[in-house]
């Protein structure tokens, strides 16, 4: 038969999970009403009768009867002697309602059909993937990696849906292999050519953030809200915590006994180092809680330029900044000030910024990085040590040693 492939498109679809009974008949009688306005040029005097559930269908196709010879539009209008083939007591006047048979639009309008109606359904089922995954935007979500390339992971989640996890939305350790069961959370969802985009990412802040309300009940029942996430991936995060409840100690329940409750969420993310502290609206204790675990010896806060001047022992520095600026940089992100550390007793110190004349501005960003914004503190550090942590040249460092030193010795 012309239309068996056609009513073969109907048993493909007609099982369809993503698409219901009432919507298959429409998007199928839109398909044909399409068909029919191309051949016939109008598609308004026909009737469609579509049975997803048995996968036929019926077109009729009405028209008025005038007497011979008086037909303007065929589409709409039948001749007296066409009609009495038809049924012959058909008088001038009456609606005659005639069946179309699918062998009559011609076998290429029937192979168009079947490819707008798989094209249709297609379109649908992306539709309905889309608005399922922008609602699940910032929700944890476990996929299977069905192939990793260059540049990212391809996993397929239950249903067969692809969702990419980009390199640079992974964390630098992670490793993955064929058929492992990979955890992020769906971080955008777009349309590109009808065809949804879904990206995961496990670098986001609120991948840690949703880790704590998954695994830690009291964060999860909301008697514990985490205030603020910050990140560096796969090396160091900070997460402000509060109760409203004085009965719970809210960085006691998220760590658990000996670090019990948080050690899966380490796990997870690679061993990532991660402190949890107490959220205060007090700045200067805020700030005090971020630096940890370095003692604080005295803040001097500025609300207008939003930056916070830190006094530490010379012995505490190195823990406020941290293995490669790492903590005062995070500390600076949670709380929202920028940080700079004084030692104790270097009122006579010099900030780097005031030798500008002398040394270029991004060799003192290079020390600003690694929490280095005095003369003294570059002074007080190993040349070896220093090239190590920056990005400059033994060289470099020595001359800006020099133009410290001779600031001291005048």
């Amino acid at each position: 038969m012309e239309n068996l492939a056609l009513i073969d498109s109907f048993s493909e679809f007609k099982d369809d999970k993503q698409i219901d009974r009432v919507t298959l008949m429409a998007i199928l009688e839109d398909v044909f009403r399409n068909a029919l306005k191309k051949k016939y040029g109008s598609d308004d005097n026909f009737d469609i009768i579509v049975n997803p559930d048995k996968g036929d269908l019926e077109i009729w196709r009405n028209r008025v009867v005038v007497a011979d010879g008086e037909v303007e539009d065929p589409n709409e209008e039948i001749s007296l002697s066409e009609a009495q083939k038809i049924e012959p007591d058909f008088e001038i006047g009456e609606d005659v309602s005639e069946e179309v048979k699918l062998i009559d639009l011609g076998r290429r309008s029937i192979l168009a059909l079947r490819q707008n109606l798989i094209s249709k359904i297609h379109e649908h089922d992306n539709t309905i993937i889309y608005k399922q995954f922008k609602d699940l935007e910032g929700e944890i979500y476990t996929a299977e990696v069905h192939h990793i390339r260059h540049r990212a992971v391809i996993l397929l989640d239950d249903e067969g849906n692809e969702v990419i996890l980009p390199k640079d939305k992974q964390i630098p350790s992670d490793f993955f292999r064929k058929g492992d069961n990979v955890r992020g959370i769906i971080e955008s969802v777009d349309l590109k050519g009808n065809k949804p985009t879904i990206i995961m990412s496990r670098a986001n802040p609120i991948f840690l953030e949703k880790l704590f309300e998954q695994e830690i009940p009291e964060v999860f029942d909301g008697l514990i809200t985490v205030k603020n996430v910050v990140r560096i991936p796969g090396e160091k995060a900070k997460v402000a915590v509060d109760s409203y409840d004085d009965r719970i100690d809210p960085v006691g329940a998220c760590v658990g006994m000996k670090g019990s409750r948080i050690h899966g969420i380490v796990r997870e993310l690679g061993n990532e180092n991660i402190d949890v502290i107490n959220y205060t609206s007090n700045i200067n204790l805020y700030i005090t809680r971020a630096l940890s675990p370095a003692k604080v010896t005295s803040i001097k806060i500025n609300e207008d330029t939003k930056r916070a001047e830190v006094i530490l022992r010379p012995e505490e520095v190195s823990k406020a900044i941290g293995r490669g600026g790492h903590n005062i940089r995070l500390a600076g992100q949670l709380t929202g000030y920028e940080i700079d550390v004084l030692r104790e007793g270097a009122e006579e110190d010099v900030e780097l910024r005031e030798f500008s004349d002398e040394i270029e501005g991004w060799i003192i960003e290079e020390f600003h990085k690694i929490g280095l914004d005095t003369a003294k503190s570059v002074l007080e550090h190993d040349i070896k040590d220093l090239v190590k942590r920056t990005d400059l040249e033994e060289e470099t460092i020595l001359d800006v040693i020099n133009i410290l030193k001779e600031e001291f010795e005048e």
